[in-house]
């Protein structure tokens, strides 16, 4: 399993970048997010970034994840997953309207 982490660009060349998830900086690849300019947040897989995101989506992934790492230590996950708690569990729109539609099944 992959996870995405994000990071923040710190500075561009070409299609590579230096960019921080606030512990350690690395060198990542812009190949499909080639518009990313230092400042913009992105979600990156094995060094690769793949999709330029808001800091408040960053900000929600950074909270899971830490959630986790602390679980993994055997700690409490603590608010890491507010956002969920708060709104509840949401099916995806097109599952949405298959259950308003009456289907249970496929």
């Amino acid at each position: 399993m992959c996870l995405g982490v994000p990071m923040q660009v710190i500075s561009v060349d070409g299609i590579a970048a230096r960019a921080t998830d606030g512990r350690e900086e690395a060198l990542i690849d812009l190949s499909l997010t080639d518009e990313a300019k230092p400042g913009d947040w992105v979600l990156t897989f094995l060094g690769a970034s793949r999709e330029i995101i808001t800091a408040d989506e960053a900000q929600k992934i950074t909270a899971a994840l830490d959630g986790l790492r602390n679980l993994m230590a055997g700690h409490d996950l603590g608010d890491a997953f507010a956002d969920i708690e708060e709104r509840g569990p949401q099916l995806p729109p097109h599952l949405q309207a298959a259950l308003d539609a009456g289907k249970t099944t496929a």
